[in-house]
């Protein structure tokens, strides 16, 4: 769902900035000559960046999903919905290959579920108490085996590989748009003090990476949106379309009486995409395209 998305590349942006920052403040930029860009080293630079940033929020993605949304595990299940839900992911896992994730449940009105975790055998699958309020059995072993199959399908390691691609262009591009627009305004002010170590090239660098990271955003939210389709028709293999036409059936009727209190609009882009152009920035298709494409897969 959007929060393994959305948290996947808040923490992406927060360790770029930190890295960017602190690389800049020790004067790390092996791009800068006497001359001007070295564009291989920039390349080479924004492409470590990237990465790094990408991995990193890769390696740490379980243990910021367990804090953000204080997810409260389940070692040994206390009553028979924690057995119910423990016993269905185990069973799940061992169908799709992969290792036992943890199973948590998170303190949530809004019916949610979402899987993430660095690799195949170490993933956490967390669902909501407002799912497990509003859905039944079925639908919910029809989401679980959706977010199975993200795991199964090593959706967040293909996730991280394409931001860090991502994060190497944002980076290049922005940094040489920062060097034009700065070389502009300086003129021939000779008396200037090197750009390479100006406060304003910085400042305007950074200006780009955000501006050229929501263009980006476009990319990694396409992925997401095919995904989804996989993660659906894994979900039918397991446990069969109907389960998981059923949860996303139920979607619908929640999403004409939203249960998060801040709004219809609001509720409803967490959960499908709308026919408007926010579409591009969404992190999963309509609900009516995955329901008749999960008709199709019958």
């Amino acid at each position: 769902m959007l929060k393994r998305i959305g948290l996947f590349l808040a923490t992406n942006v927060a360790i770029i900035v930190v890295i960017s920052i602190l690389l800049s403040f020790f004067n790390v930029q092996p791009y800068m000559t006497r001359n001007g860009l070295n564009y291989q080293s920039l390349f080479i630079y924004a492409a470590i960046v990237g990465f790094t940033g990408a991995f990193i929020s890769l390696f740490i993605s379980k243990w910021m999903a367990k804090m953000a949304y204080s997810i409260e595990i389940i070692d040994r299940p206390g009553n028979r919905t924690e057995e119910w839900l423990f016993s269905t992911v185990k069973h799940l896992a061992s169908e799709n290959g992969i290792g036992m994730p943890e199973v948590g449940i998170y303190d949530s009105a809004e019916p949610n579920a979402f899987a993430t975790g660095w690799n195949r055998n170490s993933a956490l699958v967390a669902v909501s108490t407002g799912l497990l309020e509003y859905m039944d059995e079925d639908e919910l072993e029809g989401v679980l085996a959706h977010e199975v199959a993200h795991v199964a399908n090593g959706d967040m390691v293909t996730l991280t590989l394409i931001q860090g691609v991502v994060n190497t262009f944002v980076i290049f591009f922005a940094r040489i748009a920062a060097f034009l627009v700065s070389q502009f305004f300086r003129g021939n002010d000779e008396n200037e003090s090197s750009m390479s170590s100006s406060f304003a090239y910085y400042g305007i660098a950074m200006l780009f990476e955000i501006l050229f990271g929501i263009l980006a955003t476009m990319i990694v939210m396409w992925f997401s949106r095919y995904r989804e389709f996989r993660a659906d028709s894994g979900s039918a293999d397991h446990v069969g379309s109907r389960k998981m036409i059923k949860a996303l059936q139920k979607l619908q009727r929640l999403r004409e009486t939203p249960v998060d209190p801040r709004g219809k609009e609001f509720a409803t882009m967490k959960i499908s995409g709308r026919h408007t152009w926010m579409k591009f920035f969404s992190s999963h298709p309509p609900l009516e395209k995955r329901i008749a494409a999960l008709e199709h897969h019958q």
